[in-house]
């Protein structure tokens, strides 16, 4: 994924085929990845990480594991910019039904939103918003903005000239903002509510949820931290206004449901062929992102997609491979890791390494490799909530 800056909600400062375990054994399956949730605490900073990966194709499991105290596999967290994933799959939705065009402008859905310095949504589509190729400047880096209405974000973003050219990749949470008001405009139905209706709903993902203004999550849950940058001490602040991450990061999960998107996502569960093609089609971003999802290319050859999310108290990933049979997702209740290299290698161990099945060991093979890059990973950095 794009190198990210997080989003901590107002008042914090701006820092985002069934899967059902009936049938799979749930916990006696040990893989390599399971060994880096120690490291994710020691050397990440975390103060408790859990993952759950699941696979469903030959040598199947479904495993969850968790180091130090605070997090259970039911718990409800924030998922922040995976939330883009979501939004996505419901414009692509609506663009299967001839509701929008990817091609149509800003300024057809949203007229004369998006005007002034430098900044014109007669000239940016739909396609440039989902791909982060528009150009807008990132709302959540203005640090004296604290917008909590979609419309008060995207002014705060344009009273800033765009980041740089329309057309090359710039990660800005303001695309997505604009998308959430899209979906209102052409459905007369907030973002969050198609959302529920096409996916949640669908899917049966229980303990995923859009709060709008509820700043406290639902239960169970656990605590979310914030690392204080001025003596390294940990805040919690579990409970949050959400409403200025909005379509861009406002999603409340659990580590099962977003394995279950996943993977009926990249199954074809969610879109017809045309339009997850679409989605995965990274031609427009220079193989950085897709729409609302990014590929990352590991050592062994095998490409995951998914995304990450960074919100004050969470930060979580989810990665699949390409049929989505292949599932997995990590968290930890503190916004950021401080060693990147810990993603990656996770990651590796997971997706490239050979499994022994319901053996409880891994087959014998080198360790888990300790970089990783994305394929066609940008040397700026981005943002993300």
């Amino acid at each position: 994924m794009p190198i990210i800056r997080s989003l901590l909600i107002t008042p914090l400062v701006i820092t985002l085929l069934s899967l059902g375990t009936a049938s799979l054994p749930s916990e006696p399956h040990l893989t390599p990845a399971t060994s880096y949730l120690p490291r994710l605490v020691a050397q990440g900073g975390a103060p408790t990480a859990a993952l759950l990966a699941h696979r469903a194709s030959t040598a199947p499991y479904d495993t969850y594991r968790s180091t130090g105290p605070g997090i259970r596999r039911q718990d409800r967290f924030r998922a922040g910019s995976i939330t883009k994933t979501f939004v996505a799959t419901v414009v692509l939705q609506l663009a299967r039904e001839h509701r929008l065009q990817l091609s149509d402008t800003v300024d057809r859905h949203l007229a004369g939103l998006v005007h002034g310095h430098g900044n014109d949504g007669r000239r940016i589509t739909l396609r440039a918003l989902l791909t982060h190729t528009s150009g807008l400047y990132d709302y959540t880096a203005d640090t004296d903005a604290h917008p909590v209405t979609a419309t008060a974000a995207v002014r705060a973003a344009i009273r800033h000239r765009p980041t740089n050219s329309m057309g090359d990749f710039a990660y800005s949470n303001t695309n997505y903002v604009l998308l959430g008001l899209v979906v209102q405009q052409v459905t007369g139905r907030s973002y969050a509510t198609e959302i529920r209706r096409r996916i949640i709903n669908p899917l049966h993902l229980t303990g995923t949820s859009l709060p709008g203004a509820r700043t406290a999550l639902p239960a169970p849950h656990g605590r979310g931290y914030s690392r204080d940058p001025a003596d390294g001490g940990l805040r919690d602040v579990t409970a949050l206004d959400p409403r200025t991450a909005g379509a861009a990061g406002e999603l409340i999960s659990t580590l099962a449901d977003l394995n279950r998107f996943y993977a009926a996502l990249l199954g074809g569960r969610l879109l017809p062929p045309a339009q997850l093609s679409a989605l995965l089609n990274t031609g427009t971003a220079d193989g950085i992102y897709g729409m609302g999802i990014y590929p990352q290319k590991l050592s062994c050859g095998t490409t995951v997609w998914g995304h990450n999310g960074h919100i004050a108290g969470s930060y979580v990933r989810t990665a699949a491979t390409r049929d989505g049979r292949h599932t997995l997702t990590f968290r930890i209740n503190t916004d950021r890791l401080s060693d990147a290299t810990l993603e990656p290698a996770l990651l590796e161990a997971e997706f490239c390494r050979p499994h022994q099945g319901l053996s409880g060991t891994s087959r014998p093979g080198r360790g888990p490799a300790q970089t990783g890059t994305m394929s066609g990973a940008p040397s700026r950095a981005a943002s993300a909530v």
